[in-house]
C-alpha cells in the first residue's frame, strides 16, 4: 500500500473519531430538548394513556398510572431515568403504543429505510443525467426547461407533490395505488410492496432533485472549464468521452458533500411523505408519539433521525477525503 494511501486511511479514522467526540454531546442535549418539549406541551401523557376511559377512572387510578409511568417525579429525573435505562439496553415502553419501544422502531424503521433509500437514489439518478445534459448542452433548450424547472420547485414541499401524484396517477389515471403498503387483504410480497413503494418514492426522490439537478450542472459548467478537460478536448478526443471521463468525475466530487448536507432535508421529506401515502414508516408513530407526550419513543425516534444526519454527514465527508485529493489530510 503506497504512502498516500495509508495517510488517507489514518485521516479518515482521525475524522471518525472526531466525529464520534462530536456526536455524544449532541445526542445528550437532542434528547435533553426532546424531554423539555414534551414537558412544555400542553398535552397530558396520561389523558392520553387512558383515553376515553378517563371520565370513568377514578383519582386513584390516574395517580397509580401517573406513578407508574413516573409523570410523578421531576423532567429531570424522568430524563435521568431513561438514559441509564437506555444505556443499560432498555429503550423503555413506548405510552402511546403500549408496546417496548424497541419493538415499534423495529417494525418500522426498515420500511422507512426503504423510502428514503429508494428516493435518494432516484433524486441522485435524475440529478446525475439532468444535471450532466443540461451542461452539456448549455444554453439549449434542455438547459432552459431544467433550470427553470429546477428553481421552480425549490420551494415546493413534499406533501404538495404528493398530493398532486395522487389527484393524477390514483385517483385521475389509475396507474398506481393511494396509500399503504400492501392492497386491502393482501399479503406483504415484493409485487405489492414495489407497486406501493413506486410513488411515494417517486414523489421523495423528486422533491430531492432540484437542489442537486441544480448543483449537478452547475459544477459541470465548472469542471468543463477546467485545464485538464481543455486538454483532452485538445488531445482530440471525443466531447462524450471528454465530458463522461474527465468532466464528470471532477464534478461528482462536491456533489458527494452536498448529498451529506441534504440528509436532514430527506429525513423531513421522507417523514412528510410516509404521512401522506399512509406509509407503514416512522411518521406515523412520530405523530402519535408526540400527541401523547411519549417521551421514551419520541426520544429514541428523535435520536435515529439525528444519527442518520450524523451518519450521512460522516459519510459524505470520508467519501471527500478519499476521492479528492485536493482535501488536506491534516488535521
Amino acid at each position: 500500500m503506497s504512502a498516500p494511501a495509508v495517510t488517507r486511511r489514518a485521516a479518515v479514522g482521525r475524522l471518525v473519531l472526531r466525529r464520534l467526540g462530536f456526536a455524544v454531546p449532541v445526542v445528550v442535549v437532542v434528547a435533553f430538548g426532546v424531554f423539555l418539549l414534551a414537558a412544555a406541551s400542553p398535552f397530558d401523557p396520561v389523558h392520553q394513556y387512558f383515553g376515553v376511559q378517563l371520565y370513568s377512572a377514578s383519582a386513584a387510578d390516574v395517580a397509580r398510572v401517573r406513578a407508574e409511568l413516573g409523570l410523578d417525579e421531576p423532567v429531570l429525573a424522568q430524563f435521568w431515568n431513561w438514559v441509564t435505562g437506555v444505556l443499560g439496553g432498555d429503550l423503555g415502553v413506548s405510552r402511546s403504543f403500549r408496546q417496548p419501544v424497541a419493538q415499534v422502531v423495529a417494525e418500522r424503521l426498515p420500511w422507512t429505510i426503504l423510502l428514503a433509500a429508494t428516493g435518494l437514489l432516484l433524486a441522485v439518478l435524475l440529478a446525475l443525467v439532468l444535471g450532466t445534459a443540461a451542461a452539456w448542452r448549455q444554453g439549449g433548450w434542455l438547459d432552459r426547461a431544467v433550470t427553470a424547472l429546477g428553481h421552480a420547485m425549490e420551494g415546493v414541499p413534499p406533501f404538495v407533490l404528493a398530493l398532486l401524484s395522487i389527484a393524477v396517477f390514483s385517483l385521475g389515471l389509475g396507474w398506481l395505488p393511494v396509500a399503504g403498503l400492501t392492497d386491502a387483504g393482501s399479503a406483504v410480497t415484493v409485487g405489492q410492496v414495489v407497486e406501493h413503494l413506486l410513488l411515494p418514492a417517486l414523489v421523495l426522490g423528486v422533491s430531492q432533485t432540484p437542489w442537486l439537478v441544480l448543483h449537478v450542472r452547475q459544477s459541470m459548467l465548472t469542471a468543463l472549464a477546467e485545464d485538464h478537460v481543455t486538454g483532452a478536448r485538445a488531445r482530440g478526443l471525443g466531447e462524450r468521452v471528454v465530458v463522461l471521463k474527465h468532466a464528470l468525475p471532477t464534478a461528482l466530487l462536491p456533489f458527494v458533500a452536498l448529498l451529506g448536507a441534504r440528509i436532514p432535508e430527506l429525513v423531513t421529506g421522507a417523514v412528510l411523505v410516509e404521512e401522506v401515502f399512509s406509509w407503514p414508516g416512522l411518521a406515523a408513530a412520530v405523530v402519535t408519539a408526540a400527541t401523547a407526550v411519549d417521551y421514551p419513543l419520541l426520544a429514541i425516534i428523535t435520536l435515529v433521525a439525528t444519527l442518520a444526519v450524523l451518519l450521512g454527514s460522516l459519510l459524505a465527508d470520508i467519501a471527500a477525503l478519499l476521492l479528492d485529493p485536493r482535501v488536506s489530510v491534516d488535521g
